[in-house]
């Protein structure tokens, strides 16, 4: 069973008790699609407790039981829910900028480059997402996505009958891939199980971590090893919930996210390592690039770059990013 579907709507998750204060100015609801007993789940769960002690409750609801990303940010807008752990698919609906982290794969040549980039990025997107109305507490990501599908295939012409998971609502990504030659269906991240046992897709691009959880590499049971880009997420909560929270209180609550942060990283990364073992011994069929590979997906991924700058993503936060990497790069890798 899909473990996203598996809690019914509605099932609280966790809940920290608020102990004083004004209870509709000071109790947030918080959604993920992140897995009960998962250790993202957990560390939600740790920081609703630091939480508690500075007078806010959090009540977080996993599982996608709030339904998809797209439907958390609208359950945001009208107050149902006021924060949200999304990715970057999530996030996107609220600002593009953020694809300037997602959409540019292969750019960053390992994590480290990633993290020195992305902690630079971050105030700009900040910025952009505060003037939309949302408040980031903390960044975080699951370390690379990796291509699972239903066959086996090591080059882009192999990918080209595939049918492709794209998220619902995520036009200007389907469109990009129409415009590369590649095949887009749109799904709810809820369904995306069922399509791939119905074979309404053959693909998914997700970090390990998730297509063990969600059992997707079951049905797309290989796996290219490719570092195509980290899946990057983030907290948000509104910024009308957060203003209304105490001054004195808000240090203590984004000192607890950001630890949250960190631990969902670090947790993350090692295990989408470990996802892939595991899956390795229930038949995931795990294929190893060569050199001849990487370079073909090189290729291809510079013809990504020009779709999405200031397409897709703002053309003045994308030039930001690759001054970032040059940066990064100039200095040696420190």
């Amino acid at each position: 069973m899909n473990s996203f579907k598996r809690i019914g709507i509605g099932l609280v998750i966790g809940v920290v008790t608020l102990m004083s204060g004004d209870v509709a100015a000071q109790t947030i609801k918080l959604a993920t699609l992140a897995p009960t007993g998962t250790s993202m789940h957990k560390s939600l769960l740790k920081m609703g407790s630091a939480w508690q002690k500075a007078g806010v409750r959090l009540t977080v609801y996993g599982d996608g039981t709030m339904g998809g990303e797209s439907q958390m940010v609208r359950r945001m807008r009208i107050n149902q829910l006021q924060a949200a752990l999304l990715t970057a698919q999530g996030l996107s609906t609220i600002d593009q900028s953020v694809k300037s982290l997602q959409l540019v794969p292969m750019m960053f040549r390992d994590l480290e480059e990633f993290d020195y980039v992305q902690k630079r990025i971050a105030p700009v997107i900040a910025e952009k997402f505060r003037e939309k109305g949302y408040e980031i507490l903390f960044w975080s990501d699951l370390g690379y996505v990796h291509f699972f599908t239903t066959k086996s295939a090591r080059r882009i012409e192999d990918f080209r009958p595939m049918k492709m998971y794209v998220w619902s609502g995520d036009t200007p990504t389907q469109d990009l891939l129409k415009t590369l030659g590649l095949i887009g269906v749109p799904l709810e991240q809820t369904d995306v199980l069922t399509g791939l046992q119905t074979g309404l897709i053959d693909q998914i691009s997700t970090v390990p971590l998730v297509a063990l959880s969600g059992q997707f590499y079951r049905t797309a049971n290989h796996m290219l090893a490719l570092n195509w880009n980290p899946l990057v997420g983030a907290l948000v909560v509104s910024t009308r919930t957060w203003n209304r929270i105490p001054a004195a209180k808000r240090k203590a609550l984004l000192d607890a996210a950001t630890v949250a942060g960190r631990e969902i990283r670090a947790l993350g990364r090692a295990e989408s390592a470990e996802a892939i073992e595991a899956m390795k011994k229930r038949g995931l069929n795990v294929i190893t690039p060569t050199k001849e590979d990487i370079e073909d997906w090189e290729k291809f991924a510079g013809k990504i770059y020009p779709e999405v700058r200031g397409k897709i993503m703002p053309a003045d936060t994308f030039d930001q990013l690759k001054g970032f990497v040059a940066e990064y790069r100039a200095k040696g890798g420190k």
